[in-house]
């Protein structure tokens, strides 16, 4: 299927995009299997893609970062999905952690931590989700009061990527508990020096099976007034709500790229699978129902570029966001589902990619706030 050149594309992302494609090749491709087993990738992966540069693409250098764009990370989100790997946490610990230390870290906060980030010594996870709700984030109970010159931080999460594997967190918490959405802020907690930091079940999913998505409990840590982020408390609402548009647009960006994918997979599948006689190709059923994947691949493609283009601009606002991430997720689960019906009983087999960027798609629909919270965002703007 033709490509569609993106508008935001540059010679330098052509040269990153050709160095993500063979690291994907090389190191992830080959490993699936067993990340899947053993419910995370190696830890090694992370230093290997910290040596060439790959985490942190968007974060200056002077704190280790690869000096780009969402541009860089978006090419690099994208070669990742279709290579057909959702393993790798990356999208949270580069697209999202290490930019709540960028953009609300002080000096010695950003000097401290990023560097670890960018090279891999460090993983990052940020703990929002709790087992008594998920998109409620104003209603959370994870407590975080001060004593001293210390936070004692107290309460659960849950559904945290790279969970298993993190040295740093992000934990959003209540330090004025009669507030709601005031009364929020958050707090890096580093796993290795936190007596009271306790790590749960990595979690069985439907899908993901490779990614590290844990459980995580705080019982009385003590972390440093030092560690919170921002200029005082109560801010963790407002940053969230901030850093929200580029999580929901990295959640795009990976959408369109798994609907490429899944469209490309399929293609190769019906132009070689033969039934009655002749190739699936040759059956108006297949043609008609790729043709219609197809067109919204490409459909979905044009919108998420032009949010790209928004965000690089930084012009891209809060109910954009939300259109990108639910229409593309949307889009997703019904084009993988239709790639799925081509390819037969097959489709149906784990051995297949098809398969499991079947079971992948599902919960994109959920995680970076539901769609159905997408639609009441789009809704309150109208």
């Amino acid at each position: 299927m033709p490509t569609r050149r993106s508008a935001w594309m540059t010679e330098d992302l052509d040269q990153l995009r050709g160095l993500a494609r063979t690291f994907f090749e090389k190191e992830a491709v080959p490993h699936q299997e067993r990340w899947a087993a053993q419910k995370q990738v190696d830890r090694g992966f992370w230093h290997k893609a910290g040596e060439l540069g790959l985490l942190c693409l968007s974060i200056p250098e002077e704190y280790g970062g690869g000096g780009g764009t969402f541009a860089h990370e978006a090419v690099l989100l994208e070669e990742q999905a279709r290579c057909g790997d959702s393993a790798w946490g990356n999208s949270v610990h580069s697209g999202i952690v290490a930019h709540y230390l960028a953009s609300y870290g002080t000096e010695e906060q950003k000097r401290r931590w990023l560097p670890k980030m960018a090279s891999g010594e460090y993983v990052g996870a940020i703990a929002m989700s709790e087992p008594g709700g998920g998109s409620d984030l104003q209603n959370i109970r994870t407590r975080a009061l001060r004593h001293g010159d210390e936070y004692v931080i107290s309460g659960s999460k849950t559904f945290i990527t790279n969970g298993a594997q993190a040295d740093l967190v992000v934990v959003v918490a209540k330090t004025d508990p009669s507030q709601g959405a005031t009364g929020i802020s958050l707090l890096v907690v580093e796993t290795a020096d936190a007596p009271g930091f306790r790590r749960g079940r990595v979690l069985d999913k439907i899908g993901l099976k490779g990614q590290d998505t844990a459980e995580l409990f705080f019982d009385d840590v003590r972390v440093p007034a030092d560690n919170l982020l921002g200029t005082g408390e109560g801010q963790g609402f407002i940053q969230l709500m901030q850093q929200l548009p580029q999580e929901r647009l990295i959640i795009a960006v990976a959408s369109i790229a798994g609907i490429e994918a899944a469209v490309a997979l399929t293609l190769d599948y019906v132009k070689d699978r033969t039934a009655f006689g002749r190739e699936l190709i040759k059956f108006q059923n297949t043609r008609f129902t790729l043709a219609e994947c197809a067109t919204e691949a490409r459909v979905t493609r044009a919108f998420v570029d032009e949010c790209v283009e928004a965000h690089l601009a930084g012009e891209l606002d809060v109910p954009t966001a939300a259109m990108a991430k639910w229409w593309s997720t949307e889009r997703l689960c019904r084009v993988v589902d239709e790639c799925v019906q081509l390819f037969g009983g097959y489709g149906y087999m784990t051995e297949y990619p098809i398969a499991r960027a079947w079971a992948d798609a599902r919960v994109q629909k959920i995680y970076g706030g539901t769609n159905e919270i997408m639609k009441e965002i789009i809704a309150r703007s109208l």
